[in-house]
């Protein structure tokens, strides 16, 4: 990919990151940095976030969820870098 083409990243964020705000968070902050993509809770307890834009923005995201800013507590953040899809026209809680 070249480095201006968009991009989508995928994150899978554990830790204590349901119920307290975290999707809600995550929103303000992927728009803020002008991403698209969507957040939602998994079954399991994680969040995860699917976010498209630069990659440079995308890294912006990774690293605020990373950060120790963050609604409840993050332990740890995975993710996996791929070509956008039909992309997305806002930043949705799901």
């Amino acid at each position: 990919m070249h480095s201006d083409d968009p991009v989508r990243c995928t994150a899978w964020v554990r830790g204590k990151v349901q119920e307290v705000g975290f999707r809600w968070w995550t929103r303000a902050r992927a728009m803020e940095i002008g991403l698209t993509g969507y957040t939602s809770n998994l079954g399991d307890g994680r969040v995860q976030v699917v976010a498209e834009g630069s990659h440079q923005d995308c890294e912006r995201l990774l690293a605020l969820l990373r950060g120790p800013g963050t609604p409840g507590a993050v332990t740890g953040v995975t993710e996996i870098w791929s070509a956008t899809g039909d992309g997305y026209d806002s930043f949705a809680i799901r």
